[in-house]
């Protein structure tokens, strides 16, 4: 289309919001994402429709909520004719290229059993062209540059394990066996920046995926430590574990499912002590601004190729991060934190609205329609997410949505999880649901057990309000507009299509945005 240019978007894994904006943001260094946001609009409450990484991925690039595209676990096998950014790109002249990874488990229905694509949970998603691979559990071009750079190491997990600097009994603080040149987010940046020159004068879509600041938390030197622990806020919590696991039946197995140990390796006895859990945290921020570096990296090659101005730039990420909020780690779970994101859009034709912020809520799901409605692409009936550019304009359509919506799904049908032995919950009811609107949190379940309510202008996450006599409308009002929520939003993929004597007849679901 006449004017359309390039799509960066950019994801990097398991970044909790409010290290981009809000307490954290006040401790770390990130010049080049600050940078960014003052020449973007930036999205504040925005959050991941589902959890943890590969379905939170189907989501963001399939434009439908978990309920609909199904592919609720990782391992869980995504339909291969879903509609997604790769596919629906490729309808518009562009080919879909992948620095990265999409965790997006194969359909065995168009496999053979012995293809090696049914033997990986972080399989690529259909339509993409996988420049570089990138992924959790394998990564080999990144394992072959550290082995032709001459680092040694037993297996691919012991790549991951801190080396102490003087020889003696590593600390988890202590710097990766790598060096910052060397490391996964450098090869990953180092690898796209050689690749894109030749692209120049084409209109092109890049998915540049970063692993960090995913666990293990290990980070290069200077990024191991550069953060004083004792500077650094504790987490949001309780004085005593047990008072939080206290709140609900379903945040006890929570607890055992992620402890601080699993979040670094070789110490599988840390214990979670302030000091540990503060330790944790600024490793944490470490390898966020290691990711603000080379991004930095990137968009100085955007300006100084002359294409910053041809650019719809997205930064975002998958999902959230407890960081030992409500004594809690990793994502499984229900709290906020595992699901708020940032979001950072440039869009160059909307320059004058520069350094702005969207408070309006937003879903992972509305970034694919997004890109989509920018390049001038239909937007498949499939797709339960909104275009965002009325949004990034200024304009807020009257029928916005006022709260956000998310799933977790905690079965495991191989073998039973910590939440169905504790729940007596099986693989078709070991489920939940998350409504937020401005003041409340809904958490409802699949199985017969009771919500879960949380009234953020009060108790916050302390307390579960839902049977206290005075929330009983509130809980009623959210709970049917939950209902409504998935009512309306059932798969739509053939839902509006007619089969008529003259042909199937199809009402399309979005309208793309109007140009100036």
């Amino acid at each position: 289309m006449p004017g359309t240019k390039n799509v960066l978007f950019i994801v990097m894994d398991q970044l909790r919001a409010d290290c981009i904006f809000g307490d954290l943001a006040k401790h770390i260094e990130i010049p080049n994402l600050r940078a960014l946001m003052d020449d973007a609009v930036t999205f504040t409450r925005h959050f991941s429709v589902t959890n943890p990484c590969g379905p939170s991925r189907a989501s963001l690039l399939t434009g439908q909520y978990a309920m609909n595209h199904r592919s609720v676990r990782n391992g869980t096998p995504l339909r291969h004719d879903a509609p997604n950014i790769a596919t629906e790109m490729r309808k518009a002249g562009y080919m879909p290229m992948l620095f990265g990874y999409t965790d997006t488990s194969q359909d065995p229905r168009v496999f053979h059993a012995n293809d090696p694509a049914l033997r990986d949970y972080e399989h690529y998603m259909n339509g993409f062209r996988e420049v570089v691979e990138m992924r959790y559990e394998s990564s080999y071009p990144w394992r072959s540059h550290l082995m032709n750079q001459g680092y040694a190491f037993e297996s691919f997990s012991s790549v991951y394990e801190p080396v102490s600097p003087t020889g003696g009994t590593p600390k988890i603080n202590d710097p990766a066996l790598y060096r910052a040149e060397d490391s996964d987010t450098a090869f990953l940046t180092d690898r796209f920046l050689s690749l894109m020159p030749a692209y120049r004068d084409d209109n092109w879509f890049a998915h540049l995926t970063y692993i960090r600041p995913h666990p293990p938390l290990v980070a290069p030197a200077p990024f191991n430590d550069m953060y004083d622990p004792d500077t650094l806020p504790l987490p949001n919590r309780s004085a005593n574990p047990a008072t939080d696991a206290a709140v609900h039946p379903f945040f006890g197995p929570t607890h055992q499912r992620m402890t601080a140990a699993k979040n670094v390796v070789g110490f599988p006895d840390l214990a979670p002590t302030d000091e540990n859990t503060q330790t944790l945290r600024s490793i944490y921020l470490g390898l966020i601004t290691e990711v603000d570096v080379h991004i930095g990296r990137v968009i100085s090659f955007l300006k100084e190729s002359g294409q910053y101005d041809d650019t719809l730039i997205i930064v975002t990420s998958d999902h959230g991060e407890m960081l030992g909020d409500r004594h809690s780690w990793g994502k499984f779970t229900a709290h906020d934190a595992a699901y708020h994101t940032p979001l950072i859009i440039r869009d160059p034709r909307s320059v004058d609205r520069a350094g702005s912020v969207v408070t309006e809520p937003t879903e992972t799901i509305d970034i694919t329609p997004t890109i989509l409605d920018w390049v001038g692409q239909d937007i498949p009936n499939s797709m339960d997410g909104r275009s965002l550019l009325p949004l990034l304009r200024g304009d807020v359509p009257v029928d916005w949505r006022t709260y956000t919506y998310s799933e977790f799904d905690f079965s495991e049908p191989a073998d039973p999880t910590l939440w169905e032995d504790a729940l007596g919950t099986g693989p078709s009811d070991s489920a939940l649901g998350i409504l937020r609107d401005g003041r409340f949190t809904l958490i409802e379940f699949a199985a017969d057990i009771p919500p879960i309510l949380f009234d953020h202008d009060n108790l916050r996450e302390q307390v579960n309000v839902a049977e206290m006599p005075e929330h009983q409308r509130d809980l009623h009002r959210l709970t049917r507009m939950m209902l409504r929520h998935r009512m309306k939003n059932m798969d739509h993929t053939l839902s509006l299509v007619t089969i008529t004597n003259a042909g199937p007849h199809t009402k399309l679901r979005h309208t793309r945005t109007v140009r100036d």
